[in-house]
């Protein structure tokens, strides 16, 4: 039994030894396949890295841009708002130059004739100036009351029937400006 058992645990070395190659070469190849990933990670990881580093980069230059573009329009807007209506203020200095020699002038003359044709030129003077700016008053006497233009202050018992829903009287003139009423028409309406 002996003799058995030592050619038994003969074979079984020449066995092992062939299982352990077997399974080195396993293992080395395991290992091979694991430090090929590692070298396939670690050559992929300074690319995906500057990758990053490059898509981050080019965010913050957006990202600066469109901030430095959102800063630079608010100041364009409110340097527009406060310069806004400089020609309009500039249309009207004359027509004050012309308010103060008038108001001089007055003061030495005796003549109504003459000081109310000064007040007719300041005041057409003054009427062409906000014509040319875009201001248009609404024509309101006579025509159909439009409530988009005119506010009805009154309504009067109508003489006739043709004069009924239609204008009679203009209490306080209405204005555009462009398509915009800035101001509506304050009328009397006949009934």
């Amino acid at each position: 039994m002996k003799k058995h058992d030592h050619k038994g645990s003969e074979e079984n070395p020449e066995q092992t030894d062939t299982t352990n190659a077997s399974d080195i070469k396993t293992e080395n190849t395991k290992e091979s396949a694991e430090n090929a990933e590692k070298s396939d990670t670690n050559n992929n990881q300074p690319d995906l890295e500057q990758k990053a580093a490059e898509l981050n980069d080019k965010y913050l230059r957006l990202y600066s841009e469109y901030d430095n573009y959102r800063k630079r329009t608010i100041k364009e807007k409110s340097d527009i708002i406060k310069t806004a209506g400089e020609d309009v203020f500039k249309a009207f200095l004359p027509i004050i130059d012309d308010f103060e020699r008038a108001i001089k002038a007055n003061e030495k003359i005796d003549d109504v004739t003459t000081i109310k044709e000064g007040i007719h030129l300041i005041y057409n003077k003054l009427k062409n100036n906000i014509h040319q700016k875009g201001l248009i008053p609404i024509e309101s006497i006579g025509k159909d009351f439009n409530a988009d233009t005119m506010e009805a202050i009154t309504h009067i018992p109508a003489a006739d029937e043709s004069q009924k829903g239609k204008v009679i009287d203009e209490i306080e003139k209405g204005y555009t400006l462009g398509d915009k009423v800035i101001r509506f028409a304050k009328v009397i309406v006949a009934q």
